[in-house]
């Protein structure tokens, strides 16, 4: 295999691993937010389950920020595209994220009841919306985009924003929430107790529960989705871009892989898996059992959907022969292998003080620990 294919191939398998991360480290915080106003019923208990994540919060969106730089890195063709086209959502998950400091850093800065329900609420949306948002988009991406190319490679978006939450793009998206809401519930029943801890441990396995739901839902549509298939690609002699290539579009072709290769049909079963065992670990009281078979469940879903796209990046629904793939939308092999070297030396290093924080910042939080405490939220 050629240098250059083989990179596109690696690429392509690290930006499931960084959406991944994204989906583990930055839904936990971000379920934990969407849980606020249910396990807190008072000041206190909401400060408590806000100060579970407050060490880890902002370190964990450096999973987010690699996930973007990435896709514009490795693959600037798919991140002109999905920027240009999907603005508003871009911009309404910006505004959401821009949000989510504010109300961390200022919530606790005045005794106003009326000020810190109005940032709670903040949290909540900025919890909630980002999740939403990122399941709608895969949903979006399995059922294709509607854009199209120029002969310049000009790209044209034919689609609007209250099209993007579709029937299917809402179910995707209500289980990216409840999988987050999974996460933020199993970190809250490891790292508090009492009242929120109990609170925290039975919404998170009705999330798991409704996750497993949802995600056979899914599956079962996913069969009668419109997939595609490509047909034929560029001739070796020409440019690899998407107006050379013949792509078809079909029900069932989502399958295609799975039919092809039957050893990819462990990825869903891991997403069963690990939800499963997840949901009796938390009724066994083993909440830290229960995040790391969760975090084994979004590997499962994450790689359940790379496996059924594969090679499809971002599918044209407008023109199906306009579809990016990993083949036609990566960037240079000098930028892809400087990019790889740098990620085996950092990738190590985020796993290793991540790992370290988590480490260090390890038991419970009470009200007398967030009362006590300075840096307390």
């Amino acid at each position: 295999m050629e240098i250059y294919l083989a990179l596109k191939i690696i690429w392509w398998l690290l930006l499931g691993v960084l959406l991944m991360g994204i989906s583990i480290m930055v839904g936990m915080d971000m379920g934990v937010g969407t849980l606020l106003r249910h396990v807190g019923r008072t000041d206190s208990e909401r400060r408590v389950a806000i100060n579970v994540i407050a060490p880890h919060w902002d370190g964990n969106q450096v999973w987010f920020v690699l996930g973007g730089g990435a896709i514009f890195a490795a693959w600037p063709l798919v991140y002109a595209t999905a920027f240009s086209g999907l603005y508003v959502v871009m911009l309404l998950l910006l505004w959401s994220m821009i949000v989510r400091p504010l109300a961390f850093e200022y919530r606790s800065k005045r005794e106003s009841p009326t000020w810190r329900n109005n940032w709670d609420w903040c949290l909540f949306l900025s919890g909630f919306l980002p999740m939403l948002v990122f399941g709608a988009a895969v949903g979006n991406m399995l059922q294709g985009v509607p854009f199209h190319f120029d002969w310049r490679l000009t790209s044209y978006y034919t689609g609007s924003f209250i099209a993007l939450f579709n029937p299917f793009a809402i179910l995707c998206g209500a289980m990216a929430v409840s999988m987050s809401v999974y996460m933020g519930g199993a970190i809250l029943t490891n790292a508090t107790d009492g009242p929120v801890q109990e609170r925290a441990r039975r919404a998170a396995m009705l999330a798991g529960i409704l996750a497993m739901v949802l995600f056979t839902i899914g599956g079962l549509w996913l069969t009668r989705l419109e997939g595609y298939m490509l047909v034929s690609g560029p001739d070796p002699a020409l440019a690899q871009t998407p107006l050379h290539q013949s792509v078809e579009r079909a029900a069932g072709h989502w399958l295609t892989n799975y039919n092809n290769h039957p050893v990819l049909w462990a990825a869903p079963a891991l997403g069963y898996i690990g939800a499963l065992l997840g949901v009796l670990s938390l009724n066994a009281r083993r909440p830290l059992f229960a995040w790391w078979f969760g975090a084994l469940a979004w590997i499962g879903i994450i790689a359940t959907v790379g496996a059924a796209m594969f090679p499809f990046m971002m599918p044209s629904s407008t023109n199906p022969s306009h579809s990016l793939t990993i083949w036609n939308a990566g960037s240079s092999e000098r930028t892809l292998s400087w990019m790889l070297g740098f990620t085996l030396i950092f990738m190590p290093l985020i796993l290793w003080y991540t790992s370290w924080a988590f480490w260090v910042m390890r038991g419970k939080v009470d009200k007398a620990h967030v009362d006590s405490s300075e840096h307390a939220l």
